[in-house]
């Protein structure tokens, strides 16, 4: 009897024990801190991704380098881009409107002639790279997504303006070629802006990648593992 005693009480207070310690590391912060996602290694395949595409969303999440902030990728080759969530999860993809100029690098003073209205036609190019975006609103008030402020490069929803009709074509046709269509930046409809881009690109920084035209996407890729271009 002494020894059913005896191994009970053991039994209760190992139990007690190890609730205290569930309980602490639930209310502990440095705690819940060190449980870690697995790296992600897969990405399921999706009707509305690029091959190419997928393959740069693996290199980003197994590189860890969005550095746990919400990502975009923008295949120009596909004419789509693709956003993520902080934590890698898809959010959706769309086909946009980019450059009618191809090119991975924007024009020296791009920035001030876009501010000025003097843009000259070898400027509508969508840069290539890794751009570290934030929300910001452009000088007619409209909410946008600055990738990089200095050239004017953003991403913004389809404005209503007279273009408005002819852009909405292009933006349907399954012709890559009509979507060369803006004059540099990111286009992409009302619905999936407010819809992906607003809540997780526009409400915080951010990461965009754009993928190049004129090379192979891997070598944004240094041997770090660290995108650039």
């Amino acid at each position: 009897m002494r020894l059913r005693c005896t191994l009970s009480r053991l039994l209760l207070a190992c139990s007690l024990a190890a609730c205290f310690n569930l309980g602490a590391a639930a209310a502990d912060p440095a705690a819940r801190r060190d449980v870690r996602p697995a790296t992600v290694t897969t990405h399921p395949a999706h009707p509305g991704i690029s091959d190419a595409a997928r393959q740069f969303a693996m290199q980003v999440l197994n590189s860890r380098d969005h550095g746990g902030r919400p990502f975009a990728i923008v295949d120009k080759h596909a004419a789509l881009m693709v956003v993520y969530r902080a934590d890698g999860t898809l959010a959706g993809s769309t086909g946009v409107l980019l450059g009618r100029v191809r090119g991975d690098h924007s024009q020296p003073g791009v920035g001030e002639r876009t501010q000025a209205g003097r843009l000259r036609p070898e400027d509508a190019t969508t840069p290539a790279g890794r751009f570290s975006s934030q929300p910001g609103i452009n000088r007619s008030g409209e909410a946008v997504v600055w990738v990089e402020p200095e050239t004017a490069f953003a991403i913004h929803r389809l404005r209503n303006d007279a273009s408005a009709a002819s852009r909405k074509r292009a933006l349907a046709s399954s012709r890559l070629q009509d979507r060369r269509a803006s004059a540099g930046c990111v286009v992409v409809p009302v619905a999936f802006y407010e819809a992906v881009v607003q809540p997780l690109l526009g409400a915080r920084r951010a990461v965009v990648y754009v993928m190049p035209e004129r090379s192979h996407w891997q070598s944004m890729w240094d041997g770090s593992g660290t995108a650039g271009l």
